[in-house]
């Protein structure tokens, strides 16, 4: 079985992978959504991470998809056990408000406490910042939820460096419940935003770091290797940014440990991420069983230092 990390201060831990489920509801429904999340249990997987938001921006939907979902495959299981779910809130509008305003934070963890069908939150982040809320209003609110039993810990998810060191030392100044999680974006094609100031904060204040789009949204599969390619999701129209130089000697490097592990590339580029400084797990997201067997092993794969090196080597290539 994986080994364990600890997420911050929480008392939470996780195994090096964490399951994405912007998908469910999405492009991963009914009974191969419900495959996809006990094969991943089933391999030792703990958590699993979702948002009120998913997926809202599909025609018809209005969010909480992916919770309603969650929720249903949980109520099957018949008991909660061991997993983890860590959900979010400031991306949907709704009921009290506005994105991290107090009113609508309460508003959102009842709503998705609900749809989830759980009496607690394992992992609540606000999931961006809130320009307009000040900082110390939103963290009494998520402190509230923690003093109730709503909500086990909480994260903070695409904040920069200073505006997480001052929700940090407010909530360290108050004495009341803080971000213990970041939910940065950050694979090996997309490193600066995590790695310029946010991963030197997190390792000095014990801060668990949960990367999305760690397979940077399909292209580290080694399945986008021409523009062609482009056609065979719903997310190809991203990868052009990653079909020059620099991308090719990343694909290029990942085939060789694959190769070395008798793996594939999404598991050497989960595995990779899993072992740099501050990261407690990558997360990552499988429309089918097939996809998520294709990186479940990143849970125990440990690469040498000599392959680290050479896959951080060719990320740094120019584009």
């Amino acid at each position: 079985m994986p080994h364990l990390r600890k997420l911050g201060r929480s008392g939470l831990e996780t195994p090096p992978l964490v399951l994405g489920g912007n998908v469910f509801g999405w492009t991963a429904t009914g009974e191969d959504a419900f495959r996809i999340l006990d094969r991943f249990v089933d391999a030792g997987g703990r958590m699993i991470d979702t948002a009120d938001v998913y997926s809202a921006w599909v025609p018809g939907h209005k969010g909480g998809e992916s919770e309603s979902l969650i929720g249903e495959w949980l109520r099957r299981r018949g008991a909660k056990g061991d997993v983890l779910v860590a959900t979010k809130v400031g991306m949907l509008p709704g009921e009290g408000g506005e994105k991290l305003e107090p009113a609508r934070i309460a508003a959102a963890a009842e709503a998705s406490l609900r749809r989830l069908g759980v009496e607690t939150i394992d992992l609540y982040y606000a999931h961006q910042e809130d320009p307009k809320t000040p900082v110390e209003e939103s963290l009494r609110a998520f402190d509230r939820l923690v003093t109730e039993g709503k909500v086990r810990a909480i994260g903070a998810s695409n904040y920069a460096p200073e505006s997480l060191a001052k929700a940090l030392d407010f909530s360290e100044r108050e004495g009341i419940a803080r971000y213990e999680v970041l939910q940065p974006e950050y694979h090996l094609m997309g490193r600066d935003r995590f790695e310029d100031g946010l991963q030197q904060l997190c390792l000095e204040r014990e801060v668990g770091v949960l990367p999305y789009y760690g397979l940077a949204s399909g292209f580290l599969t080694g399945k986008y290797r021409a523009p062609a390619d482009q056609q065979q999701s719903v997310r190809g129209d991203r990868m052009g940014k990653y079909l020059n130089a620099r991308g090719y000697a990343v694909l290029d490097a990942l085939d060789a440990v694959a190769a070395e592990t008798k793996t594939n590339p999404s598991t050497v580029a989960l595995a990779w991420l899993a072992a740099q400084p501050g990261v407690t797990a990558p997360i990552a997201s499988a429309r089918t069983p097939q996809q998520l067997d294709d990186f479940i092993g990143a849970m125990t794969l440990e690469l040498t230092t000599e392959q680290l090196e050479r896959l951080d080597a060719a990320s740094r290539t120019p584009a």
